[in-house]
């Protein structure tokens, strides 16, 4: 198993160690071993990268200087293109991604998701003008500017640590903004590689920062709770994000929060490949851990019965396809740390108790390595008030739903505390619009629409999260609406 190199702190323009040199190992997915070690922040040092930003922000020239921050950022990104191989390393090696996934969301979409920030960057308005109104006597000109918010602190999942450490930086960084980025403990390598090559690009010191810590929790409070970090961008946990939300209150703190999904596929009767869309929703991509993934399958009573037997021949088919290293065609590892496979194996235990009906998996696979392995699992016979249909697994647990009629079908997939993602398909284009249009959640793909993309807002309705990320949307999110005006 590789040895990735050690992450360093980035403070205000250096690699460093933590304060006394303190160090945790980081583990490795697929065989639950040491793959590399990473610096562990004190609170002194979260505190010297607050310092940095702040100062970088308010004493240079960054929040202000449009054609600097975009030079810099398109270097910085071809800098990234030069360590593809790396990034491929990190994905498979911190966050289990296996290697057939790294093309995808891991790295290929994630450096495809940059390119269409630098894309839409020309698109942001700096500058409206609303033009001149009479009052008191006198005329008004008035126009508003749209400025950086200021300091950004992102913290970010082990999940598709690219992916989404990008969509936050490189989203701040073209605002205008300055960046403190805490990846989560496990995967701290893809957030080093961000103060790495931020120096090598030459940005100005302190506009880009970056702390790892073992504790999951203490250097994300103290950036949430200090009032010199202006906005908090982060993705994970509903949980986690009430609390941030609470923690904010204190400083009237602006947050993003990108939280859990429990996103529907809805399969109506008419659907021109049934076969192809029951199969489909089989969650092996990543190991189910993705807070976009369609996690239930809902289908109609009059086809339910074909529904399940295509289901279980799709499994069988897969068989043990999934989870070597080496395979370049696999697209599922292990899950991403020894807590979060007895978790899922905890939800498996509970639906079996529920009174699903357990069709294919349900097993870890210890054979596979010394990993966190979870075999390819779907649960049949499923309500939807069961909490393996309402909580958020995060791993490879699919669950089917039987409906009655499309309002059944709208009625089942709102009924849910969160509001994500979700899908329909139908032979009836017209028809699974009307559903789409009612269903209450960020993104819907119509007929396997890619409504997930790098140059289009993602976001989320109720407890899946405040906010927007990617797109042109994605970088309006750190800026700030000053009103002017003029007499005339």
């Amino acid at each position: 198993m590789a040895q990735l190199p050690e992450a360093k702190l980035f403070i205000d323009g250096e690699l460093r160690d933590a304060a006394g040199g303190r160090t945790y190992d980081v583990i490795g997915p697929w065989t639950g071993e040491p793959v590399g070690k990473a610096a562990d922040a004190t609170s002194a040092d979260v505190e010297a990268a607050i310092v940095a930003a702040r100062s970088a922000f308010d004493n240079t020239d960054w929040s202000t200087n449009h054609e600097k921050r975009l030079d810099l950022v398109k270097k910085y990104r071809a800098l990234f293109e030069a360590n593809r191989d790396r990034l491929s390393d990190l994905a498979v090696h911190e966050a289990g991604a296996a290697l057939g996934a790294v093309s995808r969301a891991h790295v290929g979409m994630a450096l495809d998701g940059w390119d269409d920030y630098i894309r839409v960057f020309s698109q942001v308005t700096w500058e409206r003008d609303y033009g001149t109104r009479p009052a008191f006597g006198m005329n008004h000109h008035r126009f508003a500017v749209y400025e950086p918010v200021g300091v950004v602190a992102a913290i970010t999942p082990w999940n598709v640590p690219l992916y989404v450490n990008i969509g936050k930086v490189v989203a701040a960084l073209l605002a205008g903004c300055t960046v403190i980025l805490k990846p989560a403990p496990n995967t701290p390598g893809m957030g080093a590689i961000f103060g790495e090559l931020a120096k090598e690009a030459g940005f100005p010191a302190g506009v880009i920062n970056v702390i790892s810590a073992s504790d999951p929790a203490e250097a994300g409070e103290q950036l949430v709770a200090d009032p010199r970090v202006d906005l908090i961008s982060f993705t994970g946990s509903t949980g986690v994000g009430k609390r941030i939300m609470e923690k904010g209150a204190a400083t009237l703190k602006r947050v993003f929060l990108e939280l859990g999904g429990k996103s529907a596929k809805i399969v109506l009767d008419d659907a021109p490949n049934f076969a192809m869309d029951v199969a489909m929703t089989m969650l092996l991509f990543h190991a189910g851990q993705g807070c976009a993934v369609q996690s239930r399958l809902l289908v109609p009573k009059s086809r339910y019965q074909e529904a399940v037997a295509i289901l279980k021949q799709s499994y069988a088919g897969v068989g043990d396809n999934w989870g070597d290293i080496t395979n370049p065609e696999h697209i599922m590892g292990p899950v991403i740390s020894k807590r979060q496979m007895e978790r899922v194996l905890g939800y498996i235990e509970l639906g079996q108790k529920e009174g699903a009906t357990l069709l294919h998996g349900g097993k870890a696979r210890p054979d596979k390595g010394g990993g966190y392995f979870i075999e390819p699992t779907c649960f049949v016979d499923v309500t939807n008030d069961m909490r393996i249909a309402q909580e958020e697994i995060f791993g490879p647990v699919l669950v089917v739903i039987p409906f009655e009629d499309d309002e059944d079908a709208i009625r089942i997939t709102n009924d849910s505390s969160y509001g994500l993602s979700g899908g329909v398909s139908s032979g009836d284009s017209a028809r699974a619009m009307k559903i789409a249009k009612r269903i209450r959640t960020g993104s819907m793909s119509v007929n396997n629409g890619m409504c997930i993309a790098g140059d289009i807002p993602f976001g989320g309705y109720k407890a899946s999260g405040i906010g927007r990320e990617w797109g042109l949307e994605g970088i309006e999110e750190f800026l700030e609406t000053k009103m002017i005006a003029t007499t005339v």
